[in-house]
Parts: C-alpha cells; sequence; structure tokens
C-alpha cells in the first residue's frame, strides 16, 4: 500500500513545510480527504484519483474539493465516487455546493454526465475499493468524525483523522492483522491543553498517550501539526525519543 500525505501549498516550485490542508494520496486512485486533492499537480494527475473518502466537514479537509471536481469532470465515462457520511452530506449541501459559495456539483451534470456520485459511509461498515478495504470508525471531534482503517492483502494503515482522546480507533486496529502504521494527528503542544480540549484535538502528550493504546507494533507518524506551532510540536514529540515515532513528511511516497 501506497500512502501520500499531499503538500498543502507550493512557493517558488518547492513545497511548503507546514500543513494547512489534508489530503491523504492512497495507491494513486484513492484520496482520504480532499483539502489539497485540488490543488496538487495536474488536473490530468488529480483524474487518476476515482474514490475520495471525506472524514468531516472542516473545511481543511474539504477545501478543495469543488476545484477537483471542476478539474476531472469529464476525465472518465463515470463520475468520482464521494464516500462521506449523511451528516457530511448534509454539510456539503447546504454550505458548499449551494450556489453560493460553489454550483451545486451533486445536481448539476457536465457533458450529460454527473459531476460526483455520492456513496454514504457510516461507523464499522467496511467498503472495498480498487483492492483497498477501507472501514470508517468514528472518533471524538468537535463535529461528525470518521478515521479510518485501510487494509489490504498484505498491509493495514490506520488514519485517524483529526480528534482528542478516543477509543474505538484503537479497538479497530488491536484487532486488525499486518497493522503497519498509523497516521496520528499532533495538534498542540503541551501548553495548549486547554484549546486542545475545547477543540479536541492532541496535545503531544496526548498523542503519546494514545500510542500506548496501540497493544501491537506500527510505526507511528505524527501530522496535522499546528502550522504556526509546527517546531514547538515537532520538538516536543522527538524529545520522547521513541524509536516507533517519526513526524509525517508532505509528499514522501510511505510503502507498507
Amino acid at each position: 500500500m501506497k500512502i501520500t500525505l499531499l503538500p498543502s501549498a507550493v512557493s517558488t516550485g518547492a513545497a511548503v513545510p507546514s500543513q494547512y490542508l489534508t489530503t491523504y494520496l492512497v495507491n494513486d486512485t484513492i484520496a482520504i480527504d480532499a483539502g489539497a486533492l485540488g490543488f496538487h499537480l495536474t488536473p490530468q494527475d488529480q483524474a487518476a484519483v476515482r474514490h475520495v473518502f471525506l472524514s468531516h466537514t472542516h473545511v481543511d479537509h474539504v477545501a478543495s474539493l469543488p476545484i477537483f471536481l471542476e478539474n476531472v469532470a469529464g476525465a472518465h465515462p463515470t463520475p468520482v465516487i464521494v464516500y462521506a457520511s449523511e451528516a457530511v452530506q448534509q454539510s456539503l449541501r447546504l454550505d458548499l455546493f449551494n450556489g453560493r459559495v460553489w454550483p451545486n456539483f451533486l445536481e448539476l451534470t457536465h457533458e450529460g454526465g454527473r459531476f460526483v456520485n455520492l456513496a454514504t459511509i457510516e461507523h464499522g461498515a467496511c467498503v472495498e475499493v480498487d483492492g483497498v478495504r477501507v472501514t470508517p470508525i468514528a472518533v471524538d471531534h468537535a463535529v461528525p468524525t470518521l478515521g479510518f482503517v485501510l487494509e489490504d492483502a498484505a498491509s493495514a494503515v490506520v488514519i485517524t483523522s483529526d480528534t482528542g482522546p478516543t477509543e474505538a480507533i484503537w479497538t479497530a486496529a488491536n484487532r486488525t492483522p499486518n497493522l503497519k502504521a498509523v497516521f496520528l494527528e499532533a495538534t498542540f503542544p503541551a501548553a495548549e491543553a486547554a484549546l486542545a480540549k475545547l477543540t479536541k484535538h492532541l496535545t503531544t502528550a496526548e498523542f503519546v498517550h494514545e500510542m500506548r493504546k496501540l497493544q501491537g507494533p506500527a510505526t507511528f507518524l505524527a501530522m496535522h501539526l499546528r502550522a504556526r506551532l509546527r517546531e514547538q510540536v515537532t520538538n516536543e514529540l522527538l524529545a520522547y525519543k521513541l524509536p516507533n515515532l517519526a513526524i509525517a513528511q508532505f509528499g514522501k511516497v510511505y510503502e507498507f
């Protein structure tokens, strides 16, 4: 399984070393979230993505979805499928594709074809696409949010999405064979515990506490570091000197 955390932006041709937006590219054809997806490379490159799973409605996870859908319209005989919970679909209709922020791509057609097909996902219900089994698992964030367990014939990876301290995804992870890696958020330094609790994110100390809920071996890749505090969060995490902990790198193809 190949997973890439897409860069959030580019500056003078080089990736900006901060995470403002979130998209994971899986095996080139599957995206987890669409924060950065529509800003990635060319429309031709984007057209390889046929399945988009949305974790929740916050703008850093859906920001470029309209751009992406416009870029790939008509590239294939059938439209992209966007997989989302009922809560996320309601927000897409009311808040994004509402004819004000963006045209209603959920209903409009392009040259006789739809821009997108929606598929409903829910906690615990596995979906298989392009050889990858994707199981959504509810996590504890400020809005209804799903993390994901990804499995293929050889390996498994967990992407928690945005969450505070949580339980169900660790229960799922602990019963998943061949688990190789966990992409786990670390938004705030330890001193921002009150803000982390209010917004339902993790501090560096809580990140390490969540790591200990996994019973077997796996690499933990820290993501969603708050941009203006990135250096502080990074230093706090690395100070734990945990051999299975690394900071996720943008644009790097991780193979599991």
